[in-house]
């Protein structure tokens, strides 16, 4: 069946993420890391999905679990920060999250934000309006188009109060950008209310990978490029807390590949274990 070229459609990273997710849930085994299949829903993929060749249950098993790793990390964060008073929530590249969908009784305390391309965000709304989720008040579609417009103005017109403090969010985001528009983010960010807080995600580079990972990451880099969408920003956890630390930052912190399997794959015994190329920056303002 041919598409219609004008319909809106998600990106292919935030649908390959969002299955995975979904796949984590039907072949790994329990306890699961995060039980999310809503994005399944929304996709609403042919019964042979599990076939495509980026779903392959044990070619993608390290993508898999850092992807469910960095979505439950994110999620504790939230909800402790809820429960000490921060009633704003930003998430830089939403993508298909499903936080709101999954955990209404924290969301609906927060003033959420999502913010991503206008195709994946007019597309996503239009599925939850038709699975009968729908958008309540309290969820915030910020739609930017990243090489025209700022993000940080569209959030101001979305509503978002300076005043108070906030979560901001971003994962698989930064290896798409320049090393100056990660600066301009993060300088942004640090000008929010005093004791917000950033998790944002960083990409090592190749030398610092385990050696099971390098041809997978050589393989994701190939097939970045072919898309248009290349991988552009790769560093080391010194220059990471360096570009925190311009910003003056406070707490800043690395969180490694290394703490995310000592938080949530330490007693499993089924080799499923997450990869090595991602880290996270930690920091308050």
């Amino acid at each position: 069946m041919e598409q219609n070229k004008n319909k809106p459609e998600p990106d292919n990273t935030a649908v390959r993420t969002a299955l995975w997710r979904a796949l984590h849930v039907q072949v790994d085994a329990k306890p699961h890391i995060l039980e999310d299949e809503v994005g399944l829903k929304l996709i609403a993929p042919n019964s042979d999905w599990q076939q495509r060749p980026d779903m392959h249950p044990e070619f993608t098993k390290r993508l898999r679990a850092s992807v469910v790793a960095r979505s439950r990390f994110i999620e504790n964060l939230i909800i402790e920060q809820s429960k000490l008073g921060i009633s704003q929530y930003i998430i830089l590249g939403a993508g298909l999250d499903t936080f709101a969908q999954r955990r209404p009784d924290i969301a609906s305390t927060l003033q959420l934000y999502e913010i991503d391309q206008p195709d994946t965000q007019t597309w996503k709304q239009q599925r939850l309006n038709e699975l009968g989720y729908g958008i309540p008040e309290w969820l915030h579609f910020v739609s930017v188009d990243f090489e025209i417009s700022s993000w940080w103005d569209q959030l101001l017109k979305a509503g978002f109060d300076l005043s108070k403090p906030a979560v901001v969010v971003c994962t698989g985001v930064t290896l798409y950008l320049t090393k100056d528009a990660i600066t301009d983010t993060l300088h942004q960010i640090s000008t929010m209310a005093s004791g917000s807080k950033l998790a944002i995600a960083f990409y090592l580079p190749m030398e610092l990978l385990d050696e099971e990972d390098k041809p997978l990451q050589l393989i994701a880099e190939k097939g970045a490029r072919e898309a248009g969408t290349p991988f552009v920003s790769f560093f080391t956890p010194d220059e990471i807390l360096a570009l925190a630390n311009q910003q003056n930052f406070k707490e800043t912190k690395i969180i490694s590949t290394k703490d995310l399997k000592q938080y949530y794959f330490s007693n499993r015994t089924d080799n499923f274990s997450p990869a090595s190329g991602e880290v996270f920056l930690m920091a308050t303002t």
